[in-house]
């Protein structure tokens, strides 16, 4: 990487902890459960 390449990369860290110190951490979704079949024995008998 060149040296303004590094430049831009440390702006762009102090920027993105910056926004997240006056506005909060960035909103992640959810992640989707998904659902785990499981066998029922007593349903067998």
């Amino acid at each position: 990487m060149g040296y303004i390449e590094k430049v831009l990369d440390k702006l762009k860290e102090w920027a993105e902890k910056l926004v997240d110190t006056l506005l909060g951490p960035t909103a992640e979704p959810e992640p989707e459960l998904i659902p785990i079949p499981v066998h029922d024995r007593r349903r067998h008998y």
